[in-house]
C-alpha cells in the first residue's frame, strides 16, 4: 500500500501536462512565505476563527472561507449552507493583515464551467479577489480525488483551466492556484487529474488522521514540481482536543513533526467543534477546538507563536515572496 503515492509520483515525473521540468524550475511559486518559515491559517467559519482569536491573543496569518461556482455565495454578505456562517467581506475588514485561503466547491458544475455556464460567476469571484488587494489561495474544487466528489479526470482538469485562464484574462493577480488532494488511495493515478504546471502554483493536502504515505507521497510530488505544498485542511477527526495530552502526543505531535519533515509552507487548522454543527454532528469528528482543553491551548500556543510560524502584521503580504 504505501508503495502506491511513490509509485503515482515516479509516473508524475514523465507524464505530467505542463512545462518543462527545466522552466518549472525557475518559477516563482507567488506567495511563499521566506524559507523556515510557515504561514498559520485558521478556519473555518466566521465564529470560530473569531473565537480562536479571542483565545489565543493572537491574530493568524490567514483566514478560511467557502463558496461555490453555481452561486459564488458568502462574499459580500454572510450566508450558512450548515457548515457555519461564511462570509468574506467580514473577513477582510476584520483581519485586514491576513490572507485569505478559498476553498471553491465544484461538484456537479465541471461541465457548466466548461461550457461557460457560469462565467459571470467567475469573473465575479475573480473581480471580488482583485478588490480583495491581498495573496488568495484559491483552492479549485478542493479534494480533487475524493471519490464523494465525483470529479472526473478529465473534466476536472478542463474546469481548472478556464477558471485560471478566465482569471489571468481579468488580470487577477492577487490569486494563486491550489491543487489540493485528500491524500488517501486515489481511484485514478494523481496525475490524471493534473491541470500542468502552467496553471498550479501550490500543491495541498488534507489531514484529518494521522500524517500517511500519500501525505507524503504527495509532498515529495510538489518538490518533483518545484511547487509550494501546504496543508490545506487539517483538524484531529476522531479523537479531539478533549484528552489532553492523549490528544496531543497522538495527533498533533505527528501533525507538527510532519510540518518540519516535510517542509511544510502553509498550515491551514480548522479550529472547530464539529459536534456542535448539525450538518457533522453524530459522524465522530469531535471538537478540535485547541482553547476547549487547557493542556493542548498551552501546547498549541507554545508551538505557534514561535517565530517559526506567520501572523498577521503589516509587513506580512510583502513577506511573502
Amino acid at each position: 500500500m504505501k508503495l502506491i503515492p511513490i509509485l503515482f509520483s515516479l509516473i508524475g515525473i514523465l507524464s505530467f501536462t505542463g512545462t518543462s521540468d527545466c522552466a518549472a524550475e525557475t518559477r516563482k511559486v507567488p506567495f511563499a512565505p521566506p524559507e523556515g518559515q510557515v504561514l498559520l491559517i485558521i478556519g473555518q467559519d466566521k465564529a470560530s476563527i473569531d473565537d480562536y482569536v479571542a483565545a489565543i491573543k493572537a491574530v493568524p496569518g490567514g483566514t478560511m472561507l467557502y463558496t461555490s461556482i453555481q452561486d459564488t455565495e458568502g462574499l459580500e454578505t454572510a450566508v450558512n449552507n450548515g457548515g457555519g456562517i461564511h462570509h468574506g467581506q467580514y473577513l477582510l475588514d476584520q483581519y485586514p493583515n491576513s490572507v485569505l485561503q478559498i476553498g471553491l466547491w465544484m461538484v456537479d458544475g465541471l461541465d457548466g464551467i466548461i461550457q461557460g455556464k457560469y462565467d459571470g460567476n467567475i469573473d465575479r469571484l475573480g473581480a471580488w479577489i482583485k478588490k480583495a488587494k491581498r495573496p488568495v489561495f484559491l483552492r479549485i474544487g478542493y479534494e480533487f480525488d475524493l471519490p464523494e466528489n465525483r470529479y472526473a479526470p478529465e473534466a476536472y482538469r478542463q474546469a481548472f483551466r478556464y477558471i485560471v485562464d478566465r482569471f489571468r484574462k481579468s488580470a487577477v493577480t492577487n490569486a494563486a492556484f491550489v491543487w489540493h488532494s485528500y491524500a488517501n488511495l486515489p481511484q485514478h493515478p494523481w496525475e490524471d487529474w493534473y491541470p500542468g504546471d502552467d496553471y498550479v502554483d501550490w500543491f495541498a493536502v488534507s489531514v484529518f488522521g494521522k500524517p500517511n504515505s500519500y501525505m507524503k507521497g504527495f509532498a515529495a510530488l510538489a518538490r518533483e514540481h518545484h511547487k509550494g505544498f501546504m496543508i490545506a485542511e487539517s483538524t484531529p477527526k476522531g479523537i479531539g482536543t478533549g484528552y489532553g495530552e492523549a490528544s496531543w502526543d497522538h495527533w498533533f505531535a505527528p501533525f507538527f513533526q510532519f510540518i518540519t519533515d516535510e517542509k511544510v509552507q502553509i498550515v491551514s487548522y480548522i479550529n472547530f467543534d464539529w459536534e456542535a454543527i448539525p450538518m457533522f454532528k453524530g459522524q465522530g469528528w469531535g471538537d478540535a477546538r485547541v482553547q476547549a482543553n487547557e493542556f493542548v491551548r498551552m501546547k498549541w500556543t507554545h508551538e505557534v507563536l514561535q517565530n517559526k510560524y506567520l501572523h498577521a502584521s503589516i509587513r506580512l503580504f510583502k513577506s511573502l515572496r
